[in-house]
C-alpha cells in the first residue's frame, strides 16, 4: 500500500507546493511565546498583534523570506551592576513565523503600549475568463 500525498491526486494539478507548506508549517516550532493575536480587519486585510512588552523597536525584525513572515526579537542583556532578588521578567529571544498565502503583503507594522502590530493586506484577485482554442488537425 502506498501513501497518496497531496500532490500526487490526480484532481490537483501543480499544487505540490501545497504539501510543502504544510509540511514546513508543521516543522515550525513557536513554543507559545510571545502570544498573539490574527484579526481580519476587512475583507482583504489582516493584522498580526503580538505581546512584546520589554522589547524596543530596535530590538525586533521583521522579514518576509520565501513567502514566510518572520518576527524576531532579541533584547539586549544590560544585566552589569543589577542584582535580582527576584527575575520573573526573562530577557529572552525569540522567532515567530506565518505563512502568507500568495499575493498577501506586509502593508506596515506599528508599536503601541508593548503590542506590535503588523497588517497584512490581499491584492484584489483578477478574474480572468481564458478561451482556449481547439486546433484542427
Amino acid at each position: 500500500m502506498t501513501k497518496m500525498t497531496l500532490g500526487a491526486h490526480p484532481y490537483l494539478l501543480g499544487f505540490e507546493q501545497l504539501e510543502r507548506l504544510m509540511e514546513r508549517t508543521a516543522k515550525s516550532d513557536n513554543n507559545g511565546y510571545p502570544p498573539f493575536n490574527i484579526e481580519q480587519s476587512s475583507a482583504n486585510s489582516y493584522r498580526i498583534t503580538l505581546a512584546v512588552a520589554g522589547f524596543a523597536e530596535d530590538e525586533l525584525a521583521i522579514t518576509v523570506e520565501d513567502r514566510q513572515l518572520v518576527i524576531r526579537g532579541r533584547q539586549s542583556e544590560d544585566d552589569e551592576g543589577r542584582v535580582y532578588l527576584h527575575r520573573g521578567i526573562a530577557a529572552r529571544q525569540f522567532q515567530r513565523t506565518f505563512v502568507l498565502a500568495e499575493g498577501v503583503d506586509v502593508a506596515g507594522a506599528a508599536m503601541e503600549n508593548g503590542l506590535l502590530h503588523v497588517d497584512l493586506s490581499r491584492a484584489e484577485p483578477e478574474r480572468v475568463v481564458q478561451t482556449i482554442k481547439i486546433k484542427t488537425a
